[in-house]
Parts: C-alpha cells; structure tokens; sequence
C-alpha cells in the first residue's frame, strides 16, 4: 500500500503490459462498421518479429487506406486519429502540422497537460520530416527548438511524457495484429486502434533511444542539482539528499523539503527539480540508513527527530531564506506530520497526501493488524535503496495470506509460514494497542494544540489510508479549534490522490469531470499563497473541500460538521422487506435482536468482505451478513462525511472484530460501496487500552473512525448498512479468547461465535435534501 502511493506520483504514463506473441501473417481489408459501401484495402501483415520495418511498412498501407477512405457514411477523423494515421503512413510533414493543430485546440481548452502529452510525436513528425538521412540530428534540433519556447516547469512536465516502455508496447501491437490475423475484413474501429499503438510505438521508440541525453541537456541548462548534499541527522547520524535550484537564481528561497524512505536517486531528483520550478529550493532528503547515509533504516521511528534535524540545516544554508516547507504522499506525509510534532521555527507549512498514522492506519487499523503490508519493511528496508526483487514477489505475498489463513497457525507465526524472518513485523506486534511506541511517531493529544502553522490534507474516499488522514484533520481541530487546516476530498484512492492525472474510472465508478486536478500543482499554488501572498487556490475555497459524486461539482464548507448538514440517526429493526432488515428512522417499540453464529474453526470460508473492490457492482452478496434497507427515497439526497454510532451486541466470548459497510442501493438495482468501519470491540472506546467483553452480558460499542464519503444519491435510491464479523485471510483472526489475538490459533476456536445485534444499536448518517 505505502509503496504504491509512492510510484503513483511518478508514473505519468501507465502504458499496459504486454504478453509475449509473434508477430504473425494477416491480410486486412478495410470495412467500417456501418458505411454503406465498405471498402477493401488489402494490407499485408507478414513480418518475422525481428524484422520491424516490414511491420511498420504494412501499417503504412493501412494508414494510407484509412486516410484515403471517403466511403459515404464514413465518420470524420478526429484530429487525434488523424495525426497518428499521418505519423504511421509516412506522411510526417502533414503529421507535424495536425499534431501541431491538435495540441493547439488543447491550449485553447485551457487543458495544456494534454498538449504536453503529444510533444514526443510532434517531435518524431518534425525530424523525420527534415532528416535527409541523419534522423538523430533532426530530432536534437527539434527538440532544442522546442523547448528553448517552455519555461522550466513546463519544461519538466513536458519531460515526463517522454518515458515509455517500448518493448511492452511492441509486443502489444503484435500481439493485436496477430489477433486479427483470421479477419478478412477489419472493422474500423480496430484499424484506428492499430494505428495508435503503431504511432506510439514509432513515436517511442526514437524518443526512448534520444531524448534521455537531450532531456539531460535541458535540465542542466536550467537547474543546478547537488545529489551529494550530505545532512546531520538526529543521533549523530547523516542524510543524504537531493538539492535542485534554478540556475542563475542567487537569492535566498524558501526550500521544499521531503523526507522519504523509499530511495530511488532519479526520482527523487525528478522531485527536486519540480520543486526547483516551481520557485523554491528542491530538497529531497533520504531516510536514514539509507543511499549515501548512515545509521540503520527503521520505518517510522526516527523521521520526527531526523526531519526536525533537517530543517534547522536547511534553515542555516545560504541558499534558504530561513523558511522550510514539506509535502509528499503516504509516508512522506507522514514524515511532514512526525516533522511538525517537533515544532521548529523554520517550519512554516506542510501539504500532506493519503498521510499514514502507524499504529491507526497500518499495519494496523482499529486496533487489527492488516496483512496487506507484509511485505513492505523487506522493501524499503533490506538495502540502502529498494528491494524490488523481493517485494514484486506478488504470487508470494498474495499466497503467503490464504497459505496462513489456512493453516490456523497464530497471526504472530505468519512469518515462519512464509518462512523468512520478518523482524519489523514482529516488532510491531508486540504493540497490539496505540502505545507510547505508536503515539511517539506523530502528534498526539496535545501535539496538535501546538501545531499553528497552515496544513493542506489531500486525501480520497476510496484511499487506503483515509481513516489516518482525516484523522489528523479531525484531531488538530479538536485540540485546536482555531487550526489553520484544509482539507481536499475527492473520488480517489492512494494513487489518484497523489497524481497529476486522476484516472476518471475507479474500481468500476465512472468519476465526475470535475475531480480532475493536479495534486502537485495544487500544493505549490497553495505554498505561494502561505508563504509569497498569492491567491489561495479556488478550489481550496473552504476548510473542506469535497467532490460530490454523482453531482459533478465541488462543495466548500468551514467544518466536517457544516457539510453534512445533518446526521439522522437510524435502527437495526428484526423486521423484513425482501432480502433486507428494514434499516429505520424510528426506534423499535419494543428492543429485539438478530444472531449469527460463526465458527472460527472453519478455515475454509470468509466473512462478507467490506473492502471497496469494486466500488460499483451489479448486485450485493452478503452471504451470512446482515444487511439492512433504508427506505427509498422520493427526492435525491446527499451524503457527506463520515458515519458513527453505538452498536449493542452480545456475545459468548470475550472479543470480537466486527465490519459495518455502506451502500447506495440505486434504483436499477445496482449497489455502491459509500464507506465503512473496521475494528476490535475490545478496543471500541480506547485504543490505546483494551477492555474485554463480559461473555453473555449486552455491551455497547460506539464506534466513529470511519471513512468520509460524499454522494449525492438519486431519487430511487436506498441506504444499505452492512453489519459483520471480520474474519478472513487479509486480517489477523480473533478467537475471542481475551489473549494477545497474534498468539491465537485455530486451536483456541472452540465453540462457534453467537453475537446478538440489539435493536438499540444506531447507526447515525450525515444525510440532507440535495443542496
């Protein structure tokens, strides 16, 4: 999870793998579907795989058929397609002219992030056009002419869109030629197809082998970047980092500043220097134990220290004004909260994205250890920069889950049935509830009275980590009410709350136009408007900021409170309409309740699982679960925060995790996950102190820490509130018997779990009549 969030900030291009294939003989006619006189243009297809200038000339025929078509009936070409049907057929000329068309009507959109995309092909269209033999030439020149008319942050975005992985995408283009090879007709939407990836693969594959020099020219032209800056750390021990500023620039500036553990030196470059274009001084500092540093690598422990270090080393430079922000997603926000509990002067603001909270959001949540994160500490902490070998093990990690969940071994054995020694997790195992170890790592309680300098917190509905962003949000203004502290919500999850480009489809749910926005601009206009007296950003207009799904707009609020307007209180009722409970406005007249019975014994089945994947689905299985149906409502509704309440439940043994899911249930039929709760009852009204259940006896569990979501829910649609046991192989198991859960196994199941859900129990919703 934390490492995922991580590469998201960096990969701007997500260009899909490819399985190996040949490419094989295919002879295509062109024949658009639905032309009234389909015509038929034989391109042949025989190339050997090693051979990619037979592949690329047959292309060329069917570019040229495409382009020459004028069948009646026949749809336009968009300028887009157009310009791709031009690079592929050879006709590079026309094909810098359209591409050049093309990126223009972007700029006139005022969407210039998608003019940047087609920089590479305007490049390959211009230098193949003038080449005359010696292509390289052609291309440096275009490129120097290029990008002597950007300005550096400009140029950098545009950098990024020169990254591809070419041979993935080749083996695709073959793979879909290959595909068709059976076809005597090819219909147009599948040549139109073909010719894309056929102009990304030749746009790429002289990009991927120039521009990485040319690129290097540019930024050395622009920036000056020291990636041997060693600082003193907390402890006596030493930082490596990354120091970018813009050239010819001798005044002192404010630094931005990350502290990160996952050491990658080209990207953490690749962050200096944007922070460099943005007016600030790049500062990239590597956790300890970690690239040129020393000491040993210890997730979590030591960033508040080291970071506070940090920025008093910053703050004394020549090159600094005495001002120091920091930013960054995951752990990196993290680092930017642990930095802010120690309070240095210097430190004027932090932007934190998807920020964790160890010990609240992982490795575990609620007080449950999650094993989602099993294989992160080998990652960031077996060597001094990543250990991809092991951790892209996918097939090992996820087996490893189901091979402990099967076995009944006790979640504290997890690490002898993968059979290597994982230290970091059994260090934090022996922290089952949020101890001083957890509370030393960020602000805590009174921390956050002292913490007055502006916070910007990024975070999404469906983000791994949201229960730990919001949770700082919530608990700086508990403690402060007077915080300087927005908040921006969105449709997202850990990767798209970090990223440039938001992916406009999530787990199924087509995302609203509106909540598209770029992460890092964002934070940098809202640096410039704490520190330089710009304006503050629009769409950071209130202290909560929101993506109403559904509704394709923004709402702005001074408060979590004032944003949901109200939240209505609703019962579990024992009584039925369909397959669900009735989930009730009004109290039961007279207190009843509902039982499940679950055996932990059985290894071979799991519980209703809350995780929101996908977020949109046709139907709702709920297995065992109980499920309860709001009624429908006649006018759209809007649902927007968090939702809390007290469960009343009864059991036979002395503990129990339990789930609560949110839905929309909408007119059609289909279900959509809003949000959910996660956690251990024993832990229900302290997490830091565990307080066992009286078998037999009613107890009340109130519970709050959960995910905010905002929705506006069509007239038609219906609430449905999921209520569970947790057990299943993504999570430790708990038997119930009031020991430490790590150290139980199958064989402390016993008898089977009977829990009684009372009608008492009320689940309060921010709900109000659409605004």
């Amino acid at each position: 999870m934390a490492r995922i969030s991580l590469h998201a900030r960096f990969e701007r291009i997500w260009w899909p793998l490819a399985r190996l294939c040949a490419c094989l003989g295919l002879v295509v006619a062109l024949s658009p579907i639905g032309w009234a006189a389909p015509a038929a243009v034989p391109a042949t297809f025989v190339p050997p795989p090693a051979d990619p200038a037979r592949l690329d000339a047959s292309l060329a025929k069917l570019a040229q058929a495409v382009l020459a078509d004028a069948s009646p009936g026949a749809a336009a070409l968009t300028q887009a397609q157009r310009s791709q049907a031009l690079i592929v057929a050879g006709q590079h000329a026309d094909a810098a002219v359209a591409v050049e068309a093309l990126m223009a009507s972007f700029v006139a959109q005022d969407d210039p992030g998608r003019a940047q995309r087609w920089v590479p092909y305007l490049l390959l269209a211009q230098a193949q056009a003038s080449a005359r033999g010696d292509v390289g030439s052609a291309y440096a020149a275009a490129f120097r002419r290029r990008f002597a008319l950007l300005d550096d942050l400009a140029a950098l975005q545009t950098h990024y869109w020169f990254v591809a992985n070419v041979d993935a995408a080749t083996q695709q283009l073959a793979q879909a030629v290959a595909q068709h090879a059976p076809d005597k007709v090819l219909p147009r939407e599948v040549a139109l197809d073909l010719l894309r990836q056929a102009a990304f693969v030749q746009t790429f594959r002289v990009a991927v082998a120039l521009a990485p020099s040319l690129i290097s020219e540019d930024q050395d032209r622009r920036f000056t970047v020291d990636d041997q800056v060693m600082i003193p750390g907390a402890d006596g021990v030493m930082l490596s980092a990354h120091l970018a500023r813009r050239r010819g620039v001798d005044a002192p500036l404010p630094a931005a500043m990350q502290l990160t553990i996952y050491t990658d030196p080209a990207r953490n470059r690749s962050d200096a220097l944007l922070a460099a274009a943005h007016g600030y001084a790049g500062v990239v500092v590597d956790a300890r134990g970690k690239r040129l540093g020393t000491g040993e690598a210890a997730p979590y422990e030591t960033e508040g220290r080291d970071a506070h270090a940090a920025i008093d080393w910053i703050s004394r430079q020549p090159w600094n004004d005495g001002r120091v922000v920091m930013y960054g997603g995951s752990y990196l926000g993290f680092a930017a909260w642990a930095a802010a509990k120690y309070r240095h002067p210097a430190l004027k603001a932090i932007a934190a994205y998807v920020a964790a909270i160890p010990g609240l959001g992982l490795p575990m949540e609620n007080n449950v250890f999650l094993t989602a994160n099993y294989a992160w500490p080998f990652y960031v902490a077996n060597n001094r920069l990543l250990d991809d070998d092991t951790y892209n093990q996918r097939g090992r990690w996820s087996a490893l889950a189901e091979k402990w969940y099967a076995s009944g071994q006790p979640y504290r054995q997890i690490d002898q049935v993968d059979g290597t020694p994982n230290p970091w997790l059994q260090r934090w195992l022996s922290h089952p509830a949020y101890d001083a170890y957890w509370q030393a790592m960020v602000p805590y309680g009174d921390d956050f009275a002292g913490i007055d300098i502006p916070v910007l917190s990024v975070t999404g509905y469906y983000d791994d980590g949201q229960i730990s962003a919001l949770q700082y949000f919530k608990e700086h203004y508990r403690h402060r009410p007077d915080a300087d502290h927005t908040l921006l919500i969105g449709p997202y999850d850990h990767f798209g709350a970090q990223s440039p480009v938001k992916a406009m489809q999530l787990r199924g749910y087509d995302v609203d136009k509106a909540a598209q926005f770029d992460t890092q601009a964002l934070t940098f206009e809202w640096f410039d408007h704490v520190l330089k007296g710009a304006p503050r950003p629009a769409l950071l207009a209130g202290r909560v900021n929101y993506q109403l799904m559904g509704a394709d707009r923004w709402g702005h609020e001074e408060s979590l409170a004032a944003a949901a307007g109200a939240y209505p209180s609703f019962h579990l009722s024992t009584g039925s309409e369909g397959p669900y409970h009735r989930l009730s406005r009004t109290a039961p007249a007279q207190g009843g309740f509902l039982s499940q019975v679950v055996d932990f014994s059985d290894r071979g089945t799991e519980r209703h699982g809350y995780y929101p994947d996908p977020i949109l689905r046709d139907t709702l299985e709920t297995g065992d679960a109980l499920a309860f149906a709001s009624e429908v409502f006649e006018q759209p509704v809007d649902v927007v925060g968090t939702f809390s309440g007290e469960l009343k439940v009864r059991i036979n043994k002395r503990d129990v995790d339990l789930t609560v899911t949110l839905y929309e249930q909408m007119q059609d039929g289909r279900v959509m996950q809003l949000s959910y709760f996660m956690g251990r009852a024993s832990h229900a009204r302290d997490m830091t102190t565990r307080a066992l259940l009286q078998p037999g006896r009613w107890t009340v569990l109130p519970f709050e820490r959960t995910r905010m979501t905002a929705r506006r829910l069509s007239a038609g649609s219906r609430l449905l509130l999921v209520v569970d046991v947790l057990k299943d192989a993504n999570h430790q198991v708990n038997h119930g018997t009031g020991r430490d859960v790590s150290d139980e196994s199958v064989a402390d199941a016993g008898t089977p779990l009977r829990i009684d859900w009372h009608t008492d129990s009320v689940v309060r919703i921010p709900l109000q009549a659409a605004r």
